[in-house]
């Protein structure tokens, strides 16, 4: 008997979701005899029976995808009426990454994830942190007449994250500092004083701003991460080079977070300890 309530109750709830979807989309009963290929009045008997029975699952297939949603959803199996192309479009996507400090698309997830913890592993050195010499040396050959929009933008994101409620945790391999410091590998060529003068922003920064910003240094031989910025519970963004990957489903997220926070867990240099690593950078650096 339950069985026989549960087909009748299935049946209802399937007539007030194909209603709900042709009223969303603003079909109409011919519209979608139409696009599905049957006489209005199987659409009118699909939406004003009274009985246990289901369309067959070719018709309630045609009504989906003429409606944009999942079948699934018709049939009460799912409570997501996108499809299942649609959900992974929403909670993945391809956004194109420009070799540039004007980059509105970050500007906007950091806008957008405004009073949440936002975590982030950058490719080098934090484009916000470093001072205008810094961001002269190293973008002019991709930038051009640009750089100094490129500058002001650099600085209106720094700007916006001292005055925002965000906290924000920055983890970076120990090598990359080092190496940094001391004029090596992709710094190559870096004057004395913009290393100077950029250990010094690092001091001032992270002091000024400390608890709301850390910095921590990680052992990229004991643990590891690519590029990523996990922007609260709201979004994860991967950088591959070329391309941002986004992601906003809740599991993959998490799972981000979780790897994040390990990186903090385990850091060679912590936030507090940071102030007396910089200090021993810049005596390297000076000579003293």
């Amino acid at each position: 008997m339950s069985d026989i309530i549960d087909k009748r109750e299935r049946a209802e709830q399937f007539r007030m979701r194909l209603s709900q979807a042709m009223q969303n989309e603003g079909m109409s009963q011919s519209a979608l005899a139409r696009a599905v290929g049957v006489d209005r009045s199987t659409i009118s008997q699909l939406l004003t029976g009274s009985g246990a029975r289901l369309p067959n699952a070719q018709v309630v297939g045609e009504c989906a995808a003429a409606l944009g949603v999942s079948s699934d959803w018709l049939l009460s199996i799912s409570q997501h009426p996108e499809t299942a192309a649609n959900l992974l479009a929403a909670s993945l996507s391809l956004t194109a990454a420009p070799r540039a400090l004007v980059d509105e698309q970050i500007f906007a997830w950091h806008r957008e994830a405004a009073g949440y913890k936002i975590r982030h592993v950058p490719a080098a050195l934090p484009d916000m942190m470093k001072v205008t010499e810094f961001l002269q040396w190293e973008y002019s050959p991709h930038l051009g007449r640009t750089m100094e929009q490129a500058i002001n933008a650099s600085e209106d994101r720094l700007a916006w994250m001292r005055s925002s409620n965000s906290d924000y945790e920055i983890a970076l391999p120990l090598h990359e500092m080092e190496s940094f410091a001391r004029a090596e590998g992709y710094y190559r060529g870096l004057p004395t004083e913009v290393r100077l003068a950029q250990i010094e922003r690092f001091r001032e920064l992270t002091s000024s701003l400390y608890p709301r910003l850390r910095l921590y240094l990680y052992d990229a031989r004991r643990v590891f991460s690519v590029p990523v910025t996990v922007f609260g519970p709201l979004m994860a963004v991967l950088y591959s080079g070329r391309h941002y990957i986004v992601f906003r489903d809740r599991e993959r997220v998490q799972a981000l977070t979780t790897d994040f926070d390990v990186l903090v867990r385990e850091a060679s240099v912590t936030a507090r300890e940071l102030p007396d690593h910089l200090a021993r950078l810049r005596r390297e650096v000076a000579g003293t």
